[in-house]
């Protein structure tokens, strides 16, 4: 680690006089993250359950990569500054200013009141960015550099956090930054606006009913306790019954800071944190010009937080990073920014539909860049970073990287190139209101006006077929087996209903359980022990005796469908289900909702490259839900369906003929090949009938004489 240290970061990130190296905060933020690797891993491998209330910062604490700071302060703060100071040569210095128009605002600009707040700072990189953007700003506008250092420290820069670590890394690199412009600076008296949470269970009513305060105050401290009893869990997010007057309580609990009598039960430790508790109030009531973060990514939360979250921010709780792309936005004067880097799920799925639609029917996404899937190796999400702005101007510019692989670096690069050639392929400037259009609201920025037509006048698939999922067994080991592992005798092949399965007396039943990617027919892999209509899996119950499993929609069982796996893998196919088999929750399928409909037309067009581009759109996540097929536009003219419908038909017999050509599949009959080989003894035969007990060599498990296995190693 510190052969690392010394040997691989280059000796001018160490240099404090490097006015654009941003290495010294980077080697804190990196050190600092290394230090929480391990528990970090610990906390985000656990398999379910929530996460604890000390286990917050290990699992959610994510160092920013220098770019993405860049980018969102530079969107932020500095277009703010543009905005208000039209002649401005602040530009210069921000690289990863994106193209967009500005627009002036006709408001004079207090260099005192400008406010920037980081309100999940961890080791204050986002804040040491802002700081040397501060900089320029007060040095164009004629202050020295020592004065403007002081003034950016005490007045400008705002931070909050959770983990007391993190909070004092933050600390010292702030004052680093002043230190770097006067030396005097860790003589004198300053005061940072920068705070960390602490749980108010040490501060009784006791206490505060003891101090010689006014009782309203009094009230008002007692009832701020209370909030905070949860800090430590709940952070930033906390709400308060009314506004408090902050400066008043201050200005009260210095009045009397030592009078307090000598029998109250707290020491000088109580009666700071109190202080510091209603300074945080102070800032989670305030409004600021930008507020700039990489939030917690949480949706593992203990009782205590998920109860908080589903009260005070119902339609954002699918995450506690929208909870945060929320309030944060909420906590920017008019006109403001508020700058993320958070998954970029938000934009496409239902889980976070209502905030999408908040968003754009009252706020202005300034600009985003969708990164490629994998490009940010410290999460398990992709990532996406955007500004938000409070107004309502529509139209923004937006970044599509995800044909860039290569890691953090080239995402970069890629910006820059955008913003020094604003003409790159990748750079689209979108009008947010017609996403609208658009079933869900995706952040569908690349959409072409005709797709959107589509969407306008097409039919959804939802009208035409019902999508669902089955029979979830809660224990796939103890229900499930690859057809070959069982007696063939004991498979129910052809079953067209639930009362003809239960008459059959068989065990086994075909079960579609998704698969990898493959169009028109296949993956037949597997059966599931639905014996007298699944008597043993609808009894499986837990060691309290609740029912573990869940048969869902049984009404579609053994019914003809078309079907697609859940995980997509980037691309989409679907394939014809012949009656005969029950389906899973990962293995999803559709039914025609009359006759009238045709299934096989309706995959046909689900197979082509035009359909595959419409569901990136809706969501370009791995995970295709009924949802995104359910919202998919259909439009089929009567001319055209009956040649669909023959091609379609045709590739289902091709794909099928080179299913069956494999050893694993249960219909097969011989290998293609020997056909041609008269004097062969396979070549007379053409297929093996079902039923008859037939393993493929490649597949045969390993013959064992035992009860309750047959002759061919399988089992009964």
């Amino acid at each position: 680690m510190i052969a690392d240290l010394v040997e691989q970061i280059p000796e001018a990130d160490f240099d404090i006089a490097s006015d654009d190296s941003q290495g010294q905060v980077e080697i804190i933020g990196w050190l600092y993250q290394y230090y929480n690797q391990e528990p970090h891993n610990d906390v985000v491998n656990i398999n379910g359950g929530p996460v604890k209330e000390r286990d917050i910062p290990a699992a959610t604490q994510l160092f920013t990569t220098d770019w993405v700071v860049r980018y969102m302060v530079d969107n932020s703060l500095g277009r703010y500054y543009l905005e208000h100071t039209p002649n401005s040569k602040l530009a210069d210095h921000l690289d990863y200013l994106v193209p967009g128009e500005l627009h002036s605002v006709n408001e004079a600009l207090d260099l005192s009141q400008l406010r920037v707040l980081d309100n999940a700072m961890g080791s204050g990189h986002i804040l040491v960015y802002a700081f040397d953007v501060l900089m320029h700003i007060y040095e164009e506008q004629g202050f020295s550099r020592r004065e403007s250092a002081i003034q950016i420290a005490m007045h400008n820069l705002y931070g909050l956090e959770i983990d007391k670590r993190a909070y004092q890394l933050a600390y010292f690199a702030v004052m680093m930054k002043v230190r770097q412009y006067d030396r005097r600076a860790l003589t004198r008296e300053l005061k940072l606006n920068l705070h960390v949470f602490m749980d108010s269970k040490n501060l009784q009513p006791e206490l505060i009913d003891q101090l010689p305060l006014a009782a309203e105050a009094k009230v008002q401290l007692n009832e701020i306790c209370s909030v905070f009893r949860d800090a430590k869990t709940l952070g930033s997010i906390m709400q308060f019954p009314r506004q408090y007057d902050v400066s008043n309580l201050l200005a009260q609990l210095d009045a009397h800071a030592g009078a307090a009598p000598a029998n109250i039960f707290a020491s000088e430790g109580d009666l700071a944190q109190l202080r510091e508790t209603v300074e945080i109030v102070g800032v989670l009531q305030g409004k600021y010009d930008a507020v700039v973060t990489n939030p917690p990514y949480l949706n593992r939360m203990d009782k205590t937080l998920k109860d908080y979250v589903k009260k005070y921010y119902k339609a954002y709780s699918g995450d506690l990073f929208s909870v945060f792309i929320w309030l944060n936005i909420n906590m920017t004067r008019k006109d403001g920014y508020a700058g993320y880097m958070t998954p970029f799920v938000w934009m496409f799925i239902k889980t976070y539909e209502a905030l999408r639609t908040d968003v754009l029917d009252t706020m202005t996404i300034s600009s985003l860049v969708q990164m490629e899937y994998s490009a940010f190796e410290e999460a398990t999400v992709p990532i996406d970073t955007f500004v938000l702005k409070n107004s309502r101007e529509l139209t923004g510019t937006y970044l599509k990287l995800s044909d860039f692989k290569g890691g953090m670096q080239v995402q970069g690069e890629k910006v820059l190139e955008a913003i020094a050639d604003p003409s790159v392929k990748y750079l689209y400037r979108a009008n947010q209101a017609n996403f609208g259009k658009i079933p869900g609201s995706p952040i569908a920025y690349w959409a072409s006006a005709n797709l959107l037509h589509d969407f306008e006048v097409g039919t959804p698939m939802a009208e035409l077929v019902d999508p669902r999922q089955g029979l979830a067994t809660a224990d796939n080991n103890r229900f499930l087996r690859q057809w070959f592992e069982v007696a063939y005798k004991n498979i129910k092949f052809d079953a067209r209903s639930i009362k003809e399965s239960v008459e059959s007396k068989r065990k086994w039943f075909p079960y579609n359980k998704g698969g990898a990617y493959r169009k028109w027919y296949g993956n037949y892999d597997y059966v599931v022990n639905w014996e007298d209509d699944g008597r043993e899996i609808r009894s499986f119950t837990d060691s309290k005796g609740k029912v573990r499993s869940r048969p869902q929609n049984t009404n579609y069982y053994f019914r003809e469908a078309i079907t697609w796996s859940d995980i997509t893998s980037g691309a989409f196919s679907m394939r014809y289900v012949e009656p005969g088999s029950l389906f899973g929750t990962v293995g999803l399928e559709a039914f025609p909702k009359s006759s009238e409909v045709d299934i096989k037309v309706l995959m046909g067009l689900c197979n082509t490259k035009m359909f595959n581009y419409i569901l990136s759109i809706i969501n370009p996540t791995l995970h295709l839900v009924i949802g995104n097929l359910s919202i998919s536009p259909v439009i089929i003219d009567d001319p055209v369906s009956s040649h669909v419908l023959e091609y379609v038909e045709d590739n289902i017999n091709l794909v099928k003929s080179d299913w069956n050509a494999s050893e694993c599949a249960w219909d097969f009959a011989s290998f293609g090949f020997l056909s041609h080989i008269a004097e062969h003894p396979l070549a007379i035969r053409t297929k093996f009938a079902r039923g008859r007990p037939f393993v493929p060599i490649l597949c045969q498990p390993i013959t064992i004489k035992d009860e309750g296995v047959n002759d061919y190693g399988q089992l009964s």
